[in-house]
């Protein structure tokens, strides 16, 4: 936002940056004529100019991350095809070590200390119970995703949903949010409990409509959608940049980082490009979309389906979740907080071992 002030301090940018604000505000609301957007091209080109606003990244999770995402695109008026180039800062690169030797390692490690036949997403979701932040927000976003809209609908309000689950994976530390989301499993009441950890009747799946569920929307719709809302948009982006593939990487990965990797496809849970497990006996990840109908935009439809299923980075990067490691380096205690009495008073209503999509 620090670029956006400058701008507006300056006559010249400020006069190019409103219009384009609102050209990005007509866009969202339906497609502008031929003159007009040739009328936002041409402000948009002018302002290539102010080098600030070019070259400016937002903050993940921040207080004002929406804000300033809204600032990034305007400046990308017609940029509706850049999802390679993330609109977030680059983390320095001795904290994304640190985030794969720190937290990597403390996560495996715990997942590595198996009991014979032990349900490693269950026990995940007991370590979660016992960090009062995890549990608590565990919690409010079950309740969200399982609550119904109305007295006589049986589907949910997939926004609070989605809403919720953002909010458990922003602010709840890497330890226990990835350990829900990639426990390693060998047996398929483990990979029901994993897959059904984001409550997919409600963030993922189509909501139902009466008594039918709706079919898969097509995946180009889908991306059509996330491309006129800054938050989905942005973290889409970041998800490609992060989880670019590469044959000739070690970790399959052209940035060297399954850590980021796992991070920007968190961060993709919560918006209409909500990924999850197919089924319950492999670590196979889709979205809730077809390229059925796709006609000549096909190769453009499987191109995104296989961002998720053909991908060896992200494949790697979630396998490598249950593979040992380490313990972890020194000075990274993971809280250890007994939860508060509200957490277990939600816990009446909302028990860690039997809620609703967990019953198997």
């Amino acid at each position: 936002m620090v670029a956006e002030q400058g701008c507006i301090q300056e006559p010249s940018c400020k006069g190019i940056y409103r219009l384009l604000e609102y050209c990005a505000a007509e866009e969202a609301v339906s497609p502008l004529s031929s003159d007009a957007r040739l009328e936002c091209l041409e402000a948009q080109n002018s302002l290539q100019h102010y080098r600030p606003l070019q070259v400016c990244k937002c903050q993940r999770g921040s207080r004002r991350e929406d804000h300033c995402l809204k600032v990034y695109w305007t400046v990308r008026f017609a940029a509706y095809d850049e999802y390679e180039v993330s609109p977030y800062e680059e983390l320095k690169l001795n904290l994304v070590r640190n985030i794969e030797v720190s937290r990597m390692a403390s996560i495996m490690a715990a997942s590595s200390v198996v009991v014979d036949g032990q349900n490693q997403c269950l026990k995940a979701a007991q370590d979660c119970g016992l960090y009062e932040k995890c549990g608590s927000l565990r919690s409010e976003y079950v309740v969200a995703c399982t609550k119904r809209a109305t007295a006589t609908d049986n589907s949910c309000n997939r926004q609070k949903c989605h809403k919720a689950l953002r909010r458990f994976l922003e602010r709840v530390p890497e330890e226990y949010s990835f350990a829900l989301l990639f426990c390693p499993c060998s047996d398929t009441l483990c990979g029901e409990r994993r897959r059904k950890t984001i409550v997919p009747s409600c963030s993922f799946e189509e909501n139902a409509r009466g008594e039918e569920r709706v079919g898969k929307p097509n995946c180009l719709s889908l991306q059509s959608y996330c491309s006129r809302d800054e938050l989905c948009r942005s973290r889409f982006a970041d998800f490609q940049h992060n989880c670019l593939p590469s044959s000739l990487s070690a970790s399959g990965c052209m940035r060297e980082s399954r850590a980021m990797c796992l991070k920007a496809y968190t961060g993709l849970i919560g918006t209409i490009m909500t990924p999850n497990y197919v089924s319950n006996i492999s670590m196979e990840v889709s979205q809730w979309c077809t390229c059925e109908g796709s006609g000549n935009e096909l190769q453009g439809c499987q191109r995104i389906q296989h961002l998720f299923s053909n991908n060896i980075c992200l494949r790697n990067a979630i396998s490598s979740m249950g593979i040992s490691a380490p313990p972890p380096v020194e000075h990274t205690p993971v809280p250890v907080s007994q939860p508060s009495p509200r957490v277990f008073q939600e816990r009446v209503h909302v028990s860690v071992n039997t809620l609703p999509e967990f019953n198997s």
